[in-house]
C-alpha cells in the first residue's frame, strides 16, 4: 500500500536536487520560433469530404484552385465529396533558412468526417506580417478512423485532423541579427530570484577564469544580462555558458488534480506538526424485488414486491502525526494513514486550511 501511494504521488525521496545545465533552465531572449498559418484544400478523400452546399467556402476555394489551373467551373454545380477545406499550421524554427523542411498540422474547417487518405494541395503559410514564409504540400497522416454503416458508426481517435511530416518548405527566413548583438539576455523558464543569482554567479566564475572579468548580471527574477567578450562570437559564447551547471531553486508547491486523483509535491514543501485522522462512511443500498404469485383459482393478482437492503459501514479512522520537515518525512507521514488519492487530497486541503502547510496549494 505504501509503495503504491508513493508511486501515485510521483515522488522519489532523494537528497538535494541535482544541478541543471543553464541551457535546460533558460533561453536566449529573441531566439524563438514563429507561428505560421494557412488555408488549403485536402483532396483525394473517399467520400468523406465537405458537402459543397453546407460548406460554401470549400466550393469557392475549389473553384479558385481550378481557375488557377486553367479549368473554368464557374457555371458548374460542384457536388464532390472528395475535397475538404482545412487550416494548416506550422512553427518556423529560429534561424531556419530557405529550403528547410518543417512539419505541418492539418485540421478540418467544414463538415468533413475524415481526412484519411487525403493529400494537401500546395498551401502558402503566412506569418503575422502577412508575408509568405513557407509552402506546404503532401499526404496527410491521420491517427484516427471512422467506419460508417446504415445503422452503426465506429470511430477511434480524431479523424478530422492530421499531420504532414516535413510537409512545408521554408521559402523566406526571418531577419536575424544575432551575430551583431553586443549583449544578450538569458530568460529563465521558471522565474526565480535565487536561480537568477546562481546563474550569474556561475557565469562570472567561468568568465573570470577564461576572459579575466565578469560578463553577467542578474537583472530580476526573470532575466540575466550577458556581455559578449571581445573577439568571441555570440554563438560560441552562448555554447560555453549553456554547459555550466547550477542548482535551480523551486518554490514550495503542491499541485492537485481532483479529476484524476494526481498529487505532485515539491521537494521544499514542509508541514508544521499536526495530528490528522480520516474516516470513510459507506452506505450500500441493494434492491432485490420479488414476484408475488397468487394461489391457483384465486382472485389474486401477480405483482412485484420491492425488497430493499441497506448496509452502513463506517471505517474507523486512526489518528496519525504528520510532521514534514522534508519530502521523505512528509510522504512517510501520509503513507502511515493508509489513504487513497481522494483522501490524500482532502487531508492536504484541510492541513492548508489549518495553516500548517508551508507551501502553495494549486488545485487544477
Amino acid at each position: 500500500m505504501r509503495a503504491a501511494l508513493a508511486l501515485l504521488l510521483g515522488l522519489v525521496a532523494t537528497g538535494p536536487a541535482d544541478a541543471s545545465r543553464i541551457k535546460d533552465i533558460t533561453q536566449v531572449q529573441g531566439v524563438r520560433s514563429n507561428q505560421l498559418v494557412g488555408f488549403g484544400l485536402v483532396v483525394g478523400l473517399k467520400g468523406t469530404g465537405d458537402g459543397i452546399r453546407n460548406v460554401p467556402f470549400a466550393g469557392q476555394a475549389l473553384q479558385s484552385m481550378l481557375d488557377r489551373m486553367g479549368v473554368n467551373v464557374r457555371d458548374a454545380q460542384l457536388r464532390t465529396k472528395n475535397v475538404a477545406a482545412v487550416t494548416v499550421t506550422a512553427e518556423l524554427p529560429a534561424f531556419a533558412g530557405p529550403g528547410t523542411r518543417v512539419d505541418v498540422s492539418v485540421s478540418s474547417l467544414g463538415d468533413a468526417s475524415s481526412l484519411q487518405g487525403g493529400t494537401l494541395i500546395a498551401t502558402p503559410l503566412v506569418g503575422l506580417d502577412d508575408q509568405v514564409y513557407a509552402m506546404a504540400q503532401g499526404p496527410v497522416a491521420v491517427g484516427g478512423f471512422v467506419a460508417e454503416g446504415e445503422a452503426e458508426t465506429v470511430s477511434q481517435g480524431v479523424a478530422t485532423s492530421g499531420r504532414v511530416a516535413n510537409g512545408a518548405i521554408v521559402e523566406r527566413s526571418v531577419p536575424d541579427r544575432f551575430l551583431d548583438l553586443p549583449a544578450l539576455t538569458l530568460e529563465l523558464r521558471n522565474p526565480d530570484f535565487a536561480t537568477a543569482a546562481r546563474i550569474a554567479d556561475a557565469i562570472n566564475l567561468h568568465t573570470r577564469r577564461v576572459y579575466g572579468g565578469n560578463m553577467a548580471i542578474d537583472r530580476d527574477l526573470r532575466s540575466v544580462a550577458l556581455q559578449i567578450p571581445p573577439g568571441v562570437s555570440a554563438s560560441r559564447f552562448v555554447a560555453e555558458i549553456e554547459l555550466l551547471q547550477v542548482d535551480a531553486d523551486t518554490p514550495a508547491r503542491i499541485v492537485i488534480d481532483e479529476r484524476t486523483g494526481t498529487v505532485v509535491i515539491g521537494a521544499n514543501v514542509q508541514v508544521s506538526p499536526v495530528a490528522v485522522t480520516h474516516g470513510a462512511l459507506t452506505v450500500r443500498v441493494t434492491e432485490t424485488p420479488m414476484v408475488s404469485q397468487p394461489a391457483p383459482f384465486s382472485d389474486g393478482v401477480t405483482e412485484v414486491v420491492p425488497r430493499t437492503f441497506v448496509d452502513v459501514d463506517e471505517a474507523g479512522g486512526q489518528i496519525a502525526f504528520v510532521n514534514g520537515t522534508d519530502l521523505r518525512t512528509l510522504v512517510s507521514g501520509l503513507n502511515r494513514i493508509g489513504l487513497k488519492p481522494n483522501g490524500i487530497i482532502a487531508i492536504l486541503q484541510a492541513i492548508k486550511s489549518a495553516g500548517a502547510l508551508q507551501a502553495d496549494l494549486v488545485v487544477q
